[in-house]
């Protein structure tokens, strides 16, 4: 609307101007070299605009002859460049597709067509990866580092190229050159920081980390920062303990549920007096993920307490996440320390009937400690043997003894509290007795029931799990197989996945061991589960 009504007042003032020279004639006189030409106003003013509208024409017509080489060269240069960034198309394309002749061909086309362009470097690094030419593409990526806009990207190809031939210390260079020339680049902190945690260096590995602050969530930050702290802390914890503690605490403002911290700060508060503040950090740690680092900092806390005082604490620390089963065997360690079995043994109860490891090596230190039978303790060491793990700090399928902050394949905070066995997926730990027999051996069972206890479907507990006696009446018994195939085929005796609670399990699988002698075979056994 606002043009039309430009175009609408122009055209009026030139109606007017025009209606202006009309109504007002005259002439114009020109005297030049002896010559006089005597014309009207209007026929000059046309003269003069046609004489202008020529020295245009003519200038304009002047200025193509002259500039007539550059176009042509922009021309030529304008196609060459379309042909390469067709070139660069069709190669990225056929490496998408895997046509490695087409790909190569390509980058060779687009590398002379257009010479230090960013995409015709990327397709010839490209190809040549595709063509498995680490040489060529490590010229490419170099190449490509050269140049302002595409120094990033080289120095990315350069650094998976060092990895791929195993050379670390060039791996390292690049990451350290890329970290410098971008900090918030996540691939090239990630790398500085890895590269650090790998050579222990915590101080280089937290200036890594704050380097990177920027590109990561503001909760992984806190996390990772705070495993750094703990892991200098637990470097520093001979050689400096002030450094170490002030470390320790900050990874537990950071991380209150990180358990490596929050036991190392119970200690040392405790060593320096700070009882009450060292007892907020470990139960507040514990409320989060119950830990028997944990429970042992907080049961030590007074050094000077006697066992009934500790046994008294870990009940409290217990009851802050009933029932865990690192409260009950807190509680059933502190009980054993003060001799009161009865607590000890009412912490088990409800993990007897499926015990795990350490739970089964503690009720064998119940019954020697309360009864003295050697022969129930050698029962449920048997048991501890054979039942299902406990967890332990567990990372790529390797178990360590402590926690550590850097898993085997250079994973920081990779260690986990957990069931080795849970990486595998192993959903039943334990065999069911029943299920392990031949189908033969269930006669009183429906054949359908029978197919799904062999098939491990359906879980079958016996009031007796032990092998029945091989004498029994005739009268009572199917028909029997042949004596030789019977034997030819024992069934080892497994614990079964259900038991009576107060029942310390079979004792069929201690017909064949041999027996201790003085007493002290089981002794060793249980040392090898505290």
């Amino acid at each position: 609307m606002i043009r039309v009504v430009l175009f609408l007042v122009a055209v009026a003032l030139i109606a007017t101007g025009a209606a202006w020279f009309a109504d007002r004639p005259g002439d114009v006189v020109l005297t030049w070299m002896g010559y006089r030409i005597e014309t009207s106003l209007t026929v000059a003013a046309l003269g003069v605009l046609v004489l202008a509208i020529v020295l245009m024409l003519a200038w304009s017509i002047l200025r193509g002859i002259v500039r007539t080489p550059e176009q042509l060269s922009l021309f030529f240069r304008h196609r060459r460049a379309m042909k390469g960034y067709a070139a660069i198309s069709r190669g990225l394309i056929a490496i998408g597709a895997g046509d490695l002749k087409l790909a190569r061909k390509s980058a060779d086309d687009a590398g002379r067509l257009s010479p230090g362009d960013p995409l015709a470097l990327l397709l010839a690094a490209q190809s040549a990866q595709m063509a498995g030419d680490r040489s060529g593409a490590e010229r490419a990526f170099r190449a490509m580092a050269r140049h302002e806009e595409t120094k990033l990207l080289g120095l990315r190809g350069l650094y998976i190229e060092a990895q791929r031939r195993n050379d670390a210390a060039a791996a390292r260079r690049v990451a350290e050159e890329a970290a410098k020339a971008a900090p918030a680049l996540s691939w090239a902190g990630q790398a500085v920081l890895d590269d650090r945690c790998a050579l222990a260096d915590w101080s280089g590995a937290l200036d890594a980390l704050d380097r990177m602050k920027g590109a990561l969530e503001k909760a992984d930050y806190r996390r990772k920062r705070a495993v750094l702290l703990a892991a200098r802390a637990l470097t520093l914890n001979e050689s400096d303990r002030d450094a170490a503690l002030t470390a320790v605490l900050e990874a537990v403002k950071l991380a209150p549920d990180l358990v490596p911290a929050a036991a190392l700060a119970g200690r040392r508060l405790a060593e320096a007096g700070e009882w009450r503040k060292a007892r907020r950090i470990l139960e507040k740690a514990w409320s989060a993920n119950p830990h028997p680092d944990i429970a042992e900092a907080y049961a030590n806390l007074r050094l000077a307490d006697s066992a009934r005082e500790r046994l008294a604490r870990m009940q409290k620390l217990a009851a802050m996440a009933p029932g865990h089963i690192e409260g009950a065997l807190a509680v059933a360690r502190a009980a054993l320390d003060a001799r009161d079995f009865a607590t000890a043994r009412a912490a088990l109860t409800p993990y007897i009937a499926a015990p795990t490891q350490r739970v089964a090596a503690l009720m064998a230190a119940i019954e020697d400690g309360e009864h003295g039978d050697e022969g129930r303790v050698r029962e449920w060491m048997n048991r501890a043997m054979r039942a299902s793990g406990d967890p332990a700090w567990t990372a790529d399928g390797v178990v360590s003894d402590r926690w550590l902050p850097v898993s085997p394949s250079g994973r920081l905070d990779g260690y986990e509290w957990r069931v080795p066995l849970a990486e595998i997926g192993v959903a039943r730990p334990l065999i069911d007795i029943v299920a392990a027999r031949p189908p033969e051996s269930l006669p009183d069972r429906p054949a359908a029931e029978v197919a799904e206890i062999v098939a491990g479907e359906t879980p079958v507990v016996e009031a007796e799990p032990e092998p029945k006696p091989e004498t029994k009446p005739a009268a009572s018994a199917p028909p029997p197989a042949p004596k030789p195939a019977a034997k030819a085929k024992p069934v080892e005796p497994v614990i079964p996945l259900v038991h009576a609670p107060d029942d310390p399990g079979p004792d069929a699988s201690l017909d064949g061991e041999p027996r201790p002698e003085g007493g002290e075979g089981w002794q060793r056994m249980r040392r090898g589960f505290r």
